[in-house]
């Protein structure tokens, strides 16, 4: 494990490696951002504050999401030490993003779609953040596989995990699915007829739903019937978003379709 980036290069200032990948990460987000931005002519000023609530959203819904797990009161942090050293939860992140965009779209009274703008800068953000947390965190469970990851004893000692035995990477298989997922929204859903907004939709779906499978080789606490808490939390999602997508399946706006119909009415 290479908590900070003279860990992992053997130079430089003494800086979280994972905060680090998280700025990289943002960074290259926003250029994507900016581009489709240009690209879809969504040039408006106010698009900069649903950008801000965004940030804000999942900043806050990242540290809220994992408070107040314990039955028991007293094993749980404060609101101020959960706000400022609680573990953080991507799932949760992103649901706060989302409630940060559209209370920023209230405020400023900005009326267009904007998910199709988001999808690709967050699959690349996703990406570029997870390698941080692959250098960071305990990689999953143990696999007989050869690829698997051994850590030392004070690694292991480190991160909660066994040391000497070869555990799944599991942050390194959603680095494959994150780019994957760009290279889909770039380079071809974002060309495709879909109604604005729902390339969003659609990455969500996939990410959910990968989600709750690799979660079985994470190494997360075991919450309720052999199933985590981020598992627990897309059982009751995961149908919401596929109801949303057949529901928009069968009005033509992943095909075109629902244009071509008004074009001609």
């Amino acid at each position: 494990m290479f908590p900070t980036l003279p860990d992992l290069l053997g130079w430089g200032p003494p800086i979280d490696t994972h905060s680090a990948f998280v700025a990289l990460g943002m960074a290259a987000a926003g250029i994507v951002f900016i581009v489709e931005s240009r690209r879809r002519g969504q040039t408006d000023p106010r698009i900069g504050y649903l950008v801000l609530g965004a940030l804000a959203g999942a900043a806050l819904a990242a540290r809220l999401g994992t408070w107040m797990q314990h039955l028991d009161f007293s094993r749980n942090l404060d609101l101020v030490e959960q706000l400022t050293r609680g573990h953080a939860s991507v799932l949760s992140a992103l649901v706060g993003a989302w409630l940060g965009v559209h209370v920023a779209k209230r405020i400023v009274r900005y009326p267009l779609r904007t998910g199709d703008l988001f999808a690709p800068a967050v699959a690349l953000a996703m990406a570029i953040g997870r390698i941080g947390c692959l250098f960071t965190e305990l990689p999953g469970t143990p696999t007989g596989g050869d690829w698997g990851i051994v850590l030392d004893t004070d690694a292991a000692a480190r991160v909660g995990g066994q040391a000497g035995v070869a555990l799944h990477p599991s942050f390194l298989y959603e680095v494959v699915f994150q780019a994957a997922a760009f290279a889909v929204l770039w380079f071809w859903l974002r060309h495709r007829p879909i109604a604005a907004g729902e390339t969003l939709t659609l990455y969500v779906a996939a990410y959910a739903i990968f989600r709750f499978f690799i979660e079985f080789v994470r190494g997360n606490e075991v919450a309720w019937m052999g199933l985590t808490r981020p598992q627990m939390f897309l059982m009751v999602t995961i149908p919401l978003v596929l109801g949303r997508i057949a529901w928009k399946a069968s009005r033509g706006e992943f095909t075109g379709a629902r244009e071509r119909l008004v074009s001609h009415g």
